[in-house]
């Protein structure tokens, strides 16, 4: 199975991609910043900076926290959701010669307390929406530098009218009280008084440490080093490639920033790689409100929208998605969780471009495969192994499968993590002697060297011997007429071992248990077929949208 994958890739995306391109993230940042000073680099809420002031205050940040005496290497955490801080904190970091450690913003402070004592980050920069977290845990930390942004810090004389309303009105600022914390704006200005001292970067040293969800038990730093990004950016660089080829008129690609920037596709696919190629990034703050995500995307002509699938069905399903533009979408990335039939079915019915499903993890910086951009219809698969990456399908003993058989994903390439943050006992269970990082998840290539996931190994479900993917049991009954979201977890059952529940929201509140077992029943054949059937209002999700199955295996939701 050499390379099979090759003869399927589009005209024009080579084999391989020149990793040592860049020696460090912050040159790949630098170099853009520099061909694109007078260009808008990200915008939110209707204000803009440009990448010339991109640089200037990343610059100016990075010297100030320079100026705190902080070793080379040093971890700072950045807490935030999508404004226009993120980018100019991530930028500051890496210049600085840090590390930069991305934290969910809406984490507990059990959650944030964890994430903080094992990356060891000296300092962090937080939105003050957040900072009561912060205050509850600091003191067990190690955290001595705390930078507090607000929503309207880099918005001008419309910031103060962000602020107040963000602080009065919608009261989304809870009390707090960080001693020793320095403002954002007033951080920069302070560093603005200093020299930025270079830092020789090697292709080696750690960029991100990137916790992995949880879903697999206590967070995970995955550490990624400047190769990792730097080859991850170019790799979806060259896939995108002959989908840009197709549209000459664009000037300057535009890219939904729905994901949060913490989460490590939305930091690939919608920062980095946004800026390498000079484009302009719209940041979501807050993507849960689809109604106010359509109301920022009006008037905007979207050229790549990256997203999951709840993202794509929720907007799909709210009557103002229709007066978005999207004549000028040249690509909708589809990744996190699998993309369900009916939903790529509807999108491409109403914007007229797939959604191009792709497949990758914290480990690997994270895409490992992606359907063609040139594809125009949904193919079930997670597509094909992305330049300068191998993908072996293996069994428990690390024995390559026959083509057509099931076995786990191993993955190898320049965008595989170092290794998790401290924990060599860890990464030991995940790398195989011959240097392939194994994923957790179930594939099979097809003849053509795609690859189709079957499922995580913990999530499949045994009926009477029989093993049953829930992803499958999910794509048929999200077909069905009347249902929003459905998610399939595998509950003890005396006779058989396990049995297939299902948890489902309605779309049409009509729609019975009756109606979908005879609808399954048609569909799948029996030990397939679920047993219990729960109707809920809504389904745990992670930050990022996925649905969570083990909550609700566990019972805890």
């Amino acid at each position: 199975m050499e390379k099979l994958w090759l003869k399927s890739y589009p005209a024009g995306v080579p084999a391989e991609i020149d990793v040592s391109a860049y020696r460090s993230v912050s040159q790949l940042l630098e170099d853009s910043f520099r061909n694109n000073r007078d260009r808008r680099a990200f915008l939110c809420m209707g204000q803009a900076i440009t990448y010339g002031e991109l640089d200037d205050m990343s610059k100016k940040l990075a010297a100030w926290f320079q100026g705190k005496g902080m070793k080379r290497g040093a971890r700072v955490a950045l807490m935030m959701p999508n404004v226009l801080q993120y980018p100019v904190a991530i930028a500051a970091v890496l210049r600085a010669g840090y590390i930069v450690v991305n934290v969910n913003p809406l984490y507990t402070p059990r959650e944030l307390e964890h994430q903080l004592r094992d990356s060891g980050a000296e300092a962090i920069v937080i939105l003050e929406n957040f900072a009561t977290t912060l205050e509850a845990v600091i003191k067990n930390t190690a955290i001595k530098h705390v930078v507090v942004a607000a929503m309207g810090d880099l918005m001008g004389m419309k910031g103060l009218l962000v602020n107040f309303v963000v602080r009065k009105v919608k009261k989304m600022v809870p009390e707090w009280n960080v001693p020793g914390s320095v403002r954002f704006n007033d951080a920069i200005a302070e560093g603005g008084r200093r020299a930025l001292q270079p830092v020789d970067q090697t292709p080696d040293d750690v960029a991100f440490l990137q916790y992995t969800g949880g879903t697999t038990g206590v967070a995970k730093g995955a550490t990624l080093t400047h190769r990792n990004l730097i080859a991850n950016v170019l790799q979806s660089e060259v896939w995108l490639e002959p989908a840009r080829k197709q549209r000459p008129d664009i000037d300057q690609f535009v890219c939904v920033v729905a994901l949060p920037l913490y989460h490590i596709f939305a930091l690939t696919v919608c920062g980095m790689l946004t800026i390498r190629t000079g484009g302009l990034g719209v940041l979501i703050p807050n993507p849960r409100d689809i109604a106010g995500t359509i109301r920022e995307l009006k008037g905007i002509p979207i050229n790549t929208f990256p997203a999951v699938n709840t993202l794509y069905n929720a907007l799909l399903n709210h009557p103002d998605f229709s007066k978005l533009d999207f004549s000028k979408l040249i690509a909708a990335n589809g990744g996190g969780m699998a993309v369900q039939e009916a939903v790529a079915k509807r999108w491409f019915a109403v914007t007229g471009v797939p959604i191009v499903e792709g497949y990758g993890l914290s480990e690997t910086s994270p895409c490992v495969t992606c359907n063609p951009v040139t594809a125009t219809e949904y193919t079930g698969t997670i597509g094909l192994p992305l330049p300068s990456t191998e993908v072996s399908i293996r069994d428990d003993d690390n024995n390559e499968v026959p083509l057509g058989q099931a076995g786990e994903i191993c993955i190898k390439g320049p965008q595989v993590m170092a290794g998790y943050w401290n924990r060599p006992d860890e990464t030991a269970k995940v790398m195989t002697p011959d240097g392939y990082f194994r994923s957790g998840d179930v594939g099979v290539f097809d003849e053509r060297g795609y690859v189709k996931i079957v499922d995580r190994k913990k999530d499949m479900i045994l009926v009477s011997g029989f093993n049953v993917y829930p992803n499958e049991i999910e794509d048929v009954v999200a077909m069905l007429p009347g249902v929003f979201e459905v998610a399939a977890v595998g509950v003890k059952d005396q006779n058989s071992g396990e049995a297939v529940k299902l948890f489902i929201v309605r779309k049409d509140e009509n729609l019975t248990e009756a109606d979908v077992i005879a609808y399954c029943k048609e569909r799948l054949t029996g030990y397939k077929r679920p047993r219990i059937i729960e109707f809920r209002q809504d389904l745990p999700k992670s930050n990022v949208g996925k649905i969570l199955r083990r909550e609700l295996r566990d019972g805890t939701v």
